[in-house]
């Protein structure tokens, strides 16, 4: 992973070894915000809604979808409208317990149809495109002042959306495990001597150690390369490997002064071509992401009520299948939150249906939610943040949109 929870390379380089590649500004500091924490994941490559959320109860989406329809018989129900694909079993049974809700038309205030501008206004929180070069939860540190919340990147690199002023933490999966202990050792005697670094240095290690304890006492560890089974084994291991990851970030959120902002990526959505139904490209992609909110609440444990996770994505698919048996880009698309805390209700956001005439553009589901309404929501209810900064720090002149309340 980038975090590439889908990519096979990076699937198996995470199944690899969990090592810590590792140098934040700082130890995570104290706890704050009463323990309240926030993750945020990224899917990127425009994660289709419709399979995600199925709206099987629409009288349009078997003809629309055609062979990439997700068979009612198939499909996890949530209501009498919508369903969950069934490879999101772990978060439809949290659903059934009444901790995860669907927002099935959710879209980011620009229409761009190219990856990389609908990222980058996903995770600026700006009204358009290139508007700014910093991310809005990092903008939210800014806003949170003095409170000493800590945020971690988890990666290679750090997402937009965390990218700014704050520095933050950054762990990256899926390196070997560092053969040569003395090598840290070395190079704190190296930067003992320097202002800046040697401090920077110290508090990498400080995170490594974090790092090492959030490891410990994991249930079995990663495989360490392709053990058979075929494209099914490859995909248990995909599932295995994000299962542990989110048990691993878990394990930092729960430590005394671990973070409570993090973010990721989980890549691979882009899904043109061939990409299947209730089996599939897009189904496996989706199993690494029920594995990785499994992890997560499963590590979090008692932790879990006061943790929000959300996954969004910067743009939908065409509502019709195209010609290779894929989707191409889109509006609207589903987010999904994920909380032990959540309050109970039905989807978040109005559905507009799939009518010729309700359709984006006569080809997407039109979006019902501005995502910086729903980011709004979950700032102010869960983190505190008041609706001042909200409006015109955190996601700049947004005062026209209104959090989404009600969540926690």
């Amino acid at each position: 992973m980038t975090v590439s929870l889908i990519s096979r390379r990076s699937l198996l380089a995470a199944g690899a070894g969990l090592s810590v590649a590792f140098m934040g500004r700082s130890a995570f500091a104290d706890a704050g915000l009463g323990g309240r924490k926030l993750v945020v994941v990224v899917c990127r490559g425009g994660m289709d809604g419709l399979s995600v959320s199925p709206p099987i109860g629409d009288p349009d989406y078997a003809g629309l979808r055609k062979g990439i329809a997700i068979a009612p018989d198939a499909a996890l129900r949530l209501d009498g409208t919508f369903a969950l694909h069934p490879s999101l079993a772990a978060i439809h049974a949290m659903a059934k317990q009444g901790e995860a809700r669907i927002v099935p038309a959710m879209a980011s205030p620009d229409r761009a149809r190219s990856h990389f501008e609908a990222q980058d206004v996903l995770e600026t929180g700006a009204a358009g495109v290139y508007a700014t070069d910093s991310g809005w939860l990092n903008r939210a540190l800014t806003a949170m002042g003095d409170s000493k919340v800590q945020a971690l990147s988890v990666g290679a690199t750090s997402p937009l959306i965390l990218r700014g002023p704050v520095q933050t933490g950054a762990w990256s999966p899926g390196r070997a495990n560092e053969k040569s202990p003395r090598l840290p050792g070395l190079l704190m005697d190296l930067y003992a001597g320097d202002p800046l670094l040697g401090p920077a240095f110290a508090q990498g290690l400080e995170t490594e150690a974090m790092a090492k304890t959030a490891l410990t006492g994991m249930s079995k560890g990663p495989a360490s390369g392709y053990e058979g089974g075929g494209l099914a084994g490859l995909q248990r291991q995909g599932q295995a490997s994000a299962k542990r990851i989110g048990q691993t970030i878990a394990g930092f959120m729960t430590q005394p002064d671990g973070p409570q902002l993090v973010a990721l990526s989980a890549e691979g959505f882009d899904t043109h071509a061939n990409q299947g139904a209730a089996t599939g490209q897009l189904a496996n992609r989706l199993s690494y992401l029920d594995s990785l909110a499994e992890g997560l609440r499963e590590g979090l444990g008692d932790q879990w009520s006061k943790t929000v996770v959300v996954f969004a994505t910067e743009f939908g698919r065409t509502a019709r299948i195209n010609g290779t048996g894929g989707t191409d880009h889109g509006t609207g698309s589903t987010a999904i939150l994920l909380s032990g805390g959540l309050k109970k209700g039905g989807i978040v956001g109005d559905w507009p249906t799939l009518k010729e005439n309700a359709l984006y553009e006569g080809r997407d589901t039109r979006p019902t939610v501005d995502s910086r309404a729903l980011f709004k929501g979950l700032l102010a209810e869960h983190m505190g943040l008041d609706r001042r900064a909200l409006d015109t720090a955190v996601f700049p002149d947004s005062a026209g949109v209104a959090p989404v309340l009600g969540l926690v």
